[in-house]
């Protein structure tokens, strides 16, 4: 691509920018951002300017591709986001460089629906090292969305937290993942959320129970909150996702008979 002059640079940031960006057409944007990224050196004025704005059209790019349920180019785009992050962090703004620890939940996400468990494990193990060091931001720092399929016509979001097994069992009490069943609108967009299903920690309180979690079922209404637990789906730490992910979709299909049976008044608080 030839170079271009300041002048017609001048030209080339006001169409990425009011042509293409500000109406969402991203995919022309970028290229013109990029047409212009490569003509600068990082002491030119524009500079940190056309820097961040690739960033955040990855970012937005990134977002639609995975709205369309398009996994391949949300890999693309997450992968292509980390990199420019990593490479010109100070040069974008703050809350748009954050966001590439998002694009490391959403490879996870991606890698899961294509059933590349080895994958996803991989920027699993990175969030967990972000975690550990207090890098994430707020919204990822405690748990992050790893999986979302359809099921029949219900959205699941299974989701995990980084929370850990504590050496007392009897010292707390916590669910290490929780899948989320919805009803959908036409659209197929989340609608009532149906039940929760979590991968609850076991209070053993000695070694004769040979596993860690048992799954749970809780349903919620506007004053109760009842469920279960499967003692036919126990998982050791660290959890077999493999099995789990089985599992969970047997519990779907209606293996679902409740062991253990409560029901409690509703309390306000997480629903975690």
């Amino acid at each position: 691509m030839c170079s271009i002059d300041a002048f017609s640079q001048t030209d080339v940031l006001g169409q990425a920018d009011s042509a293409y960006f500000d109406y969402k057409d991203y995919d022309k944007a970028l290229a013109l951002y990029q047409q212009v990224h490569q003509n600068l050196d990082e002491k030119d004025e524009d500079f940190g300017y056309v820097t961040d704005k690739i960033a955040r059209t990855l970012f937005n790019l990134e977002l639609k591709t995975r709205g369309n349920h398009d996994t391949e180019k949300s890999i693309e785009f997450s992968k292509k986001f980390i990199q420019f992050a990593n490479e010109y962090p100070s040069f974008i703004d703050e809350g748009v460089l954050e966001k590439k620890y998002f694009m490391y939940k959403n490879l996870v996400v991606a890698y899961f629906e294509q059933n590349d468990l080895q994958e996803a494990e991989k920027y699993r193990e990175k969030l967990y090292n972000f975690y550990k060091k207090g890098e994430l931001p707020e919204g990822l720092n405690h748990y992050y969305n790893f999986e979302f399929f359809k099921w029949e016509d219900k959205n699941v979001w299974g989701y995990e937290w980084f929370e850990e097994l504590p050496k007392d069992r009897l010292s707390t009490s916590f669910s290490k993942i929780v899948y989320y069943v919805y009803d959908t609108n036409p659209d197929g967009s989340d609608k009532d959320q149906l039940y929760r299903l979590h991968v609850l920690m076991f209070h053993k309180t000695d070694n004769s129970a040979k596993f860690d979690y048992v799954l749970t079922k809780k349903i919620e209404t506007a004053t109760e909150e009842y469920g279960g637990t499967l003692y036919s789906y126990t998982y050791t730490d660290p959890i077999n996702f493999v099995k789990l992910r089985n599992d969970i979709r047997e519990v779907l299909g209606g293996k679902d008979r409740l062991d253990v049976i409560y029901k409690n008044k509703k309390t306000k608080g997480t629903t975690k």
